[in-house]
């Protein structure tokens, strides 16, 4: 180590004395020369050097340094220096965030720092480390904050901490600030503001906030116009702008003919901006929970506003269905049903009428109403075009009547008149679709046909029920529709159009159909009259047991008399007349034919079956039809379309042969995928053997290894069996010491929870016999005192039983008679004579006699 330094113009050095363990400091320039007692601690290393307008902080900064002695370092204390001339570092001073000596200039660049320049309208927040004395004479305690306003320079003290630069909050034009207070302080104003409090900062410019000030935010102005206004809610009991006092809660309007602009106040809310509501001419409005002239909401109350008209809606109060609504214009061909909600006197055309409460009128058009607030508008009704033979359901609410309006005409229904729904079953409602009949169980039925013709395109868009219900019946057809509320029945013949009244149904008719004829297949409205022609097919047995099917055709009509009651009901006397005729026809031809053998019947069979089916007259000529008496049915002739036979033996021979024919197709068929199935079974048996062989190798293999696993697996459990049972005797020895411990710590929670009852006992029996004992200390008490004042009031009765007079002379009487006297009262001469007794009677009397002397 070099023992001569050399120092350069600014620089020092710190070298210490070993011996006396002084450091000290060297400033160049000089050469310096090492003693052997000396070292370097500090090599040389330029002075401090601030320029102007900056500073930097020493810590431990050092006073009264004397060369070769100890100085004093002021530990953990800062020193702040300005501009001025350079300096070095006393032993053990240091700068605040200098990395340390490195003999550059440089590694100062981080401690040297600017002065604080705090701006116009700006400030710099300060924080008080310290306690200690301003350079105006203001006392600062550790804690305190404060700041400065700019425009200034900062000259920082060691005691104080620079918190941040305050930049202010420009308020425009139209604009306020709201603050808030911290703690409790005094503003800029002199006003005094306590914790929480807020306030509002109008005056347009840059504003700083205090350091006890938050800045919530910035509130703009709302400019009103004569069409709007807001409406403001009370946070808090507060008295407003206008001087009017608001409790909490409390909602107001304030509309542009009131003020131009609005500035937001603190404990008032903005709830909503609102809107003059506009009444045109045609529109009404209705305000529900109108105001009063005091502005408060009167609950329930309802007022009509009529264009032109423009209002607010105030705090509580609203629109009717929620918007302006339109008059009602009504056309000729409209009105509307009205009514009364609470009674009021109406100004009609005619002059006024009263109207009551659930009153019910009607006005129709041409006309715009505005209904008053005391009417309900029920609906608004059209007239009801209606054509020839169409017609609407009418019911009298009042009454409960149905009435068919039937067209041509414009129909108006009343006020006490609504439109009524006629119900029709599901089954006539199916047949009117598909124009009176219907195919039960989907047969194929002829007769289906016939009703395409009476199909109503109306009715399949779907039946208005309201709508009287039309059915278009056929030609040469008739209809049965019955009354149910008068219990009669009409028939209707084809071609004509049916229309049912509110309480007429039709009359619907269950037909047999198909071949042979089944009962309930075809559904109608309506009843064939004929001609028409019935096919069926019967099963016939001749005399020789010959079973033959023969499929007839029946020609008939129905005989009636238009314009008779009688003669028209009696066609539907037989729900199902094809299913009866064939009934009656069938029965007379199998009879017949049962007695011909089948030879005869073969040669004769169109006359066989005419005469069964028509009979013969008394001069033995073929009848020329067949009438039903019962409903006036008229078979007119019969058509034989087919004889075939139906015998089963016939029908099992040919069975049989074709069931032959199927057998030997089928076994041919059997042999070939026999001998197929043969081979592939040889096939499949070789690739089989093969496979066992190879199966059998790959075997052998996977028992090689299987014994080689075997044999390790032997000697694993042998070792893993030595080793489970050592485990297991260790674990039962731990499990032994285990229960024990547990065993012993059982045993004394029981002797302890012993003891403690015991201690309970003892304890509750010890203040049971304390409370005992006091009872009896109180009764003996009790009873003592009972005694003392038994024995009080007794000598009181005694004296007051003696009287005056008598003291007077016991008083005046020797002792030896005073004691006489006492024994005649029954004392004892122990209680006169003792002068322990708490009463002396000898001195009782001659006091009370004085007293009654004196007296």
């Amino acid at each position: 180590m070099n023992s001569i330094i050399g120092l350069k113009p600014l620089q020092f050095i710190h070298i210490l004395d070993q011996n006396t363990n002084i450091t000290r400091i060297e400033i160049g320039p000089q050469t310096i020369a090492l003693r052997t007692n000396e070292r370097l601690v500090v090599e040389p290393t330029p002075m401090v050097i601030i320029p102007p307008g900056h500073y930097c902080v020493i810590k431990d900064p050092c006073s009264n340094y004397i060369p070769g002695k100890a100085c004093e370092l002021r530990l953990g204390q800062y020193e702040v220096k300005l501009h001025g001339a350079p300096f070095p570092l006393y032993p053990g001073e240091s700068l605040v965030d200098a990395p340390g000596f490195l003999h550059s200039q440089s590694n100062y660049s981080k401690a040297i720092k600017l002065l604080p320049c705090v701006k116009a309208n700006y400030a710099i927040r300060l924080y008080a480390k310290l306690d200690h004395e301003e350079d105006d004479g203001t006392k600062r305690e550790a804690g305190d904050k404060w700041q400065l306003v700019g425009p200034i320079t900062y000259i920082p003290r060691p005691e104080v901490e620079i918190d941040k630069i305050v930049e202010p909050c420009t308020i425009k034009t139209g604009e306020a600030l709201r603050i808030k207070a911290l703690q409790d302080f005094t503003d800029r104003s002199g006003t005094e503001r306590v914790t929480g409090e807020e306030w509002m900062i109008c005056t347009p410019g840059a504003y700083v906030p205090d350091v006890f000030e938050e800045v919530l935010k910035v509130e703009r102005k709302i400019t009103l116009t004569p069409d709007t206004g807001i409406r403001l809610q009370a946070t808090q009991t507060v008295i407003d702008r206008s001087g009017v006092k608001r409790a909490a809660g409390e909602e107001w309007l304030i509309t542009g003919e009131d003020v131009e602009e609005y500035y937001p106040e603190i404990g008032i809310t903005l709830v909503s901006e609102e809107k003059k509501v506009v009444v045109a001419k045609g529109q009404f409005g209705v305000v529900v929970n109108c105001v009063d002239k005091n502005l408060k909401p009167q609950l329930g109350k309802r007022q009509l506003r009529k264009g032109y008209c423009t209002f607010f809606l105030h705090p509580g109060e609203k629109l009717e269905t929620g918007k302006v609504q339109n008059a009602h214009i009504l056309s000729d061909n409209e009105a509307l049903v009205l009514q009364a909600d609470e009674e009021f006197v109406d100004i009609t055309p005619k002059g006024k009428v009263r109207r009551k409460p659930g009153d019910k009128w009607m006005i129709k058009g041409p006309a715009e109403y505005i209904p008053p607030i005391q009417v309900q508008v029920v609906i608004k009704r059209s007239e009801i075009p209606l054509s020839k033979n169409e017609g609407i359901y009418v019911q009298d609410k009042r009454n409960g009547t149905v009435r068919a309006e039937m067209g041509p005409q414009s129909y108006m229904l009343e006020e006490n008149e609504e439109l009524w729904d006629k119900e029709l079953p599901a089954i006539t409602e199916l047949l009117l679709k598909q124009g009176g009949g219907t195919s039960i169980g989907g047969a194929d039925i002829r007769k289906m046909a016939y009703f395409e013709q009476s199909i109503d395109p109306q009715i399949l868009k779907g039946r208005i029920k309201s709508r009287v219900v039309n059915y278009r019946c056929p030609s040469n057809t008739a209809v049965q529709v019955y009354n149910y509320l008068d219990k009669t029945a009409r028939v209707v013949f084809g071609p004509d159009l049916v229309v049912l009244g509110p309480h007429e149904n039709f009359n619907v008719l269950s037909l047999s159909a198909g071949k042979p004829k089944v009962a309930g297949a075809l559904r109608s409205l309506c009843l064939m009259l004929g001609p028409d022609f019935i096919t069926d097919i019967l099963e016939v047995e001749t005399s020789d047991h010959a079973r033959l099917r023969i499929q007839l055709a029946f020609n008939n009509h129905f005989e009636y008399e238009i314009g008779n009651p009688e003669s028209e009901t009696k066609i539907f006397s037989v729900p199902d007349f094809i299913g009866f005729a064939c009934r009656q026809i069938g029965g007379k031809i199998r009879g017949t034919i049962a007695q011909i053998p089948f030879d005869e019947f073969h040669r004769n069979s169109a006359q066989i079956i005419q005469m069964a089916v028509f009979g013969m007259d008394e001069d033995e000529n073929l009848n020329e039809s067949l009438k039903f008496e019962t409903n006036n049915l008229v078979i007119s002739s019969v058509d034989i379309q087919s004889i075939e036979p139906s015998d089963v033996k016939m029908r099992d021979s040919l069975s049989k042969s074709v069931q032959l024919a199927i057998e030997i197709s089928t076994k041919s068929i059997e042999a070939a995928a026999s001998h197929e199935a043969e081979r592939n079974e040889q096939i499949a048996r070789g690739n089989l053997e093969r496979q066992k062989l190879l199966n059998e190798m790959e075997s052998e293999k996977e028992r090689t290894k299987l014994l080689e696993l075997q044999a390790t697996t032997a000697a694993v459990e042998s070792t893993g069996q030595a080793k489970a049972e050592a485990q297991a005797q260790a674990e039962r020895m731990l499990i032994e010491c285990e229960s024990e411990i547990e065993a012993a710590r059982l045993k004394a929670e029981a002797e302890e929870i012993e003891h403690y009852a015991k201690l309970e006992t003892q304890d509750e029996m010890r203040t049971k016999e304390l409370e005992y004992i006091r009872a009896q200390d109180e009764l003996e008490i009790s009873k003592e005192k009972g005694i003392a004042e038994i024995e009080t009031n007794k000598f009181n009765d005694m004296v007051q039983a003696i009287g005056s007079d008598t003291l007077a002379a016991i008083a005046t009487a020797g002792p030896q008679s005073q004691i006489n006297l006492l024994k005649g009262l029954g004392m004892s001469s122990t209680l006169i004579t003792s002068g322990d007794s708490p009463v002396n009677l000898f001195m009782t009397a001659q006091g009370l006699v004085g007293n009654r002397l004196s007296s």
